[in-house]
């Protein structure tokens, strides 16, 4: 797979929602020794623990929001085997500018899933983000 400095290294992503990202971040490093590793804006942060990692994304309801965010080879090919097997599409596969194809779909018990493939590897700064860690 592409190495992407904008997304971190790890398969299998979750995706955590709080009213206050930067309140969050902070808590999360400092009670459970989670690192920074990405920052963009004060409405999303990536961080990390060993080989895993997770992102903390700005959310309105406490305990809800979350999601999964899954790397995979191909997303196109994905998204076919996963309509194929009736998951609600949420997107359909997109390029961002942050060098990921995504898209988002809904499984049986109504959880929202996110699988990315890795296009090129982008400088997090070229779109906004700043890289604490790499």
């Amino acid at each position: 797979m592409t190495r992407n400095r904008s997304v971190p290294d790890a398969s299998v992503i979750p995706v955590l929602a709080y009213r206050d990202v930067a309140e969050a971040t902070r808590w999360l490093c400092d009670a459970f020794g989670l690192g920074e590793r990405l920052l963009a804006g004060d409405h999303r942060a990536q961080l990390v623990y060993g080989n895993g990692a997770v992102i903390v994304v700005q959310g309105d309801e406490p305990g809800g929001g979350h999601s999964l965010l899954v790397s995979v080879e191909d997303a196109n090919a994905h998204h076919e085997q996963a309509s194929a097997h009736g998951a609600g599409i949420v997107n359909a596969p997109t390029d961002y500018p942050y060098g990921e194809r995504q898209y988002t779909a809904v499984d049986l018990g109504g959880h929202h899933w996110t699988f990315s493939q890795s296009l090129a590897d982008v400088d997090p700064a070229d779109w906004g983000g700043v890289l604490v860690e790499e």
